[in-house]
């Protein structure tokens, strides 16, 4: 069984995969990366050899929703296989904040994330700035700044924006550059970097 932590729950859970965290000591107290993201060097300036993350038998991730202060460790890859109850976790998560409306995440794009985290060998969780949009947050905020997508890849849980604190903004970038299996744009002024499953290109 699991319950999100935060100002916002989630329900309970069949399996035992998510392990939740509470308060802004937690992560360190608990070590919330599992040993293969430990156990990898920071990548050098030049593209790295790619870590076998993918082939593990188990992918996990540690999120914390900026917007919220949930956190979250879900095994999202258990046993040859996507597990449902991990992703409705992440998909509530990663939700809308302005309106609580959730949509699922594609699981494409925590592939990536867990490559990047993995090369990264980052000991934070990764933090969401950003994740799925409304039809109606996207269009306000497109109305908002032109470097709002009215197409956003945020609209099909296929991007989110990033932060890691124990990593620079262009470290992400960079990094995720490198992976070249989505879309990218460091946004330095805010400190975050934009990643989705879509075409690779940046901008």
């Amino acid at each position: 069984m699991f319950e999100m932590s935060g100002r916002k729950g989630a329900t309970g859970s069949r399996r035992d995969v998510l392990k939740i965290l509470g308060g802004a000591g937690a992560a360190a107290a608990t070590g919330i990366v599992s040993p293969a993201f430990a156990s990898v060097p920071p990548v050098p300036e030049v593209k790295p050899v790619a870590p076998d993350f993918l082939s593990l038998e188990t992918r996990e991730l540690a999120f914390e929703n900026r917007r919220t202060g949930e956190r979250l460790i879900a095994a999202y890859f258990d046993g040859g296989r996507y597990v449902d109850d991990a992703l409705d976790a992440i998909a509530h998560l990663m939700r809308d904040f302005r309106n609580d409306q959730v949509h699922a995440v594609d699981t494409n794009l925590l592939d990536i994330l867990t490559v990047v985290h993995g090369r990264l060998a980052s000991s934070s969780p990764i933090e969401i700035v950003s994740g799925y949009r409304s039809p109606e947050t996207n269009a306000a905020l497109a109305a908002q700044s032109d470097g709002v997508a009215k197409n956003s890849y945020h609209l099909y849980g296929q991007a989110v924006d990033v932060r890691m604190a124990d990593r620079k903004s262009s470290e992400i970038y960079r990094v995720t550059l490198n992976v070249a299996a989505g879309g990218t744009s460091l946004y330095g002024g805010s400190n975050f970097v934009h990643i989705d499953s879509g075409p690779v290109r940046t901008w």
